[in-house]
């Protein structure tokens, strides 16, 4: 099975099993698991012609790292979506676009949390830049809780470049920066936006500033100077989500 990647975790394997069960090529669990959540997996198991392997817990321990619940998925390797399939996506959008851009994020368990963010707020893809990113893998997958199956995942060679593109498309660039001196409440999501987030520590690097039409913050009325990269993200993104579904 060397060929094969693993995604861990009933709600990551669901949502394989729903969203992509072409790549799905056997569902294995431990010996002994029978409850509900095992018996809908294996329902979708069925449905979808996918085999079954029961083995020890040992076995499964071996396969993946981390808190697996008893259930992995052996499937064919990820493919992250190319700048071409993003076009083709917003090509056939009807509202307006919502993308999260992540500039330097590079813990997996971040760039998870804010593809289950991103998945929440009904963000329409996640772009990264190919270089200095964290990228799929089972850990994205475990943490995203599904979401990396349903939200697209774009690696683009050149960010800067990617973000002017998306400007001559119509969208607009918010980037996120402490010192900016509007509020993210300020901003005016009801037009097609990328929202840019940038690495915690080091922010947005200076080429990817550059290109954004507006900068904005988060009020942080404590002691803390910022917050994790997924926590603000899901600020920002309902914040686009709360001003696309007022009234009035």
């Amino acid at each position: 099975m060397s060929d094969n990647e693993y995604v861990y975790g009933v709600h990551a394997v669901q949502a394989m099993l729903q969203r992509s069960p072409k790549r799905v090529k056997q569902l294995i669990l431990v010996r002994g698991r029978l409850d509900s959540r095992v018996q809908a997996l294996l329902e979708l198991a069925e449905s979808a012609g996918v085999g079954v392997q029961r083995v020890m817990p040992d076995e499964l321990d071996k396969i993946v790292e981390g808190v697996h619940q008893g259930v992995v998925a052996a499937v064919t390797p990820s493919q992250m979506w190319s700048e071409e399939m993003l076009d083709n996506l917003l090509d056939k959008l009807e509202g307006p676009a919502l993308l999260l851009v992540l500039d330097g994020v590079t813990d997996p368990h971040n760039l998870g949390a804010c593809l289950r963010s991103a998945d929440a707020a009904g963000a329409h893809a996640v772009v990264i830049p190919r270089d200095r990113s964290a990228s799929l893998s089972p850990t994205v997958r475990k943490v995203a809780c599904g979401a990396a199956e349903t939200v697209p995942l774009v690696a683009v060679t050149n960010l800067a470049r990617t973000l002017k593109q998306l400007q001559q498309r119509g969208l607009w660039i918010v980037g996120t920066a402490g010192e900016a001196e509007q509020l993210i409440y300020q901003v005016d999501f009801k037009v097609p936006s990328v929202i840019v987030m940038g690495a915690e520590g080091s922010g947005m690097r200076r080429l990817t500033r550059e290109h954004c039409d507006y900068l904005a913050k988060l009020p942080m009325a404590g002691s803390v100077s910022s917050l994790n990269v997924s926590v603000a993200s899901g600020i920002c993104l309902f914040e686009a989500v709360r001003q696309r579904t007022q009234q009035g």
